[in-house]
């Protein structure tokens, strides 16, 4: 099945090419780390990890840590509400 684990890598390294330039505040480390947190944790619960899916789960927790960040951390004209 090596045709399948490579189609699932380029699947998931688009993915993470696409939310890396999305999110510029987060190393393209950290975004491929989300999104393969997001891959597990949907398996584990039993729920198909659709590309969809997984984008879509992945962006939004993105979007809480860089809104979670306290105002103080910053920086002016960046992050999700600009």
């Amino acid at each position: 099945m090596p045709a399948l684990t490579d189609h699932r890598s380029e699947t998931r390294d688009a993915l993470t090419r696409r939310l890396a330039d999305e999110f510029a505040n987060f190393t393209s480390d950290a975004v491929d780390q989300c999104v393969a947190d997001v891959q597990a944790c949907m398996a584990h619960l039993g729920l198909d990890p659709t590309p969809a899916r997984v984008e879509r789960m992945a962006r939004e927790h993105l979007v809480g840590m860089l809104k979670s960040e306290p105002p103080s951390g910053r920086t002016q004209g960046t992050g999700v509400d600009g």
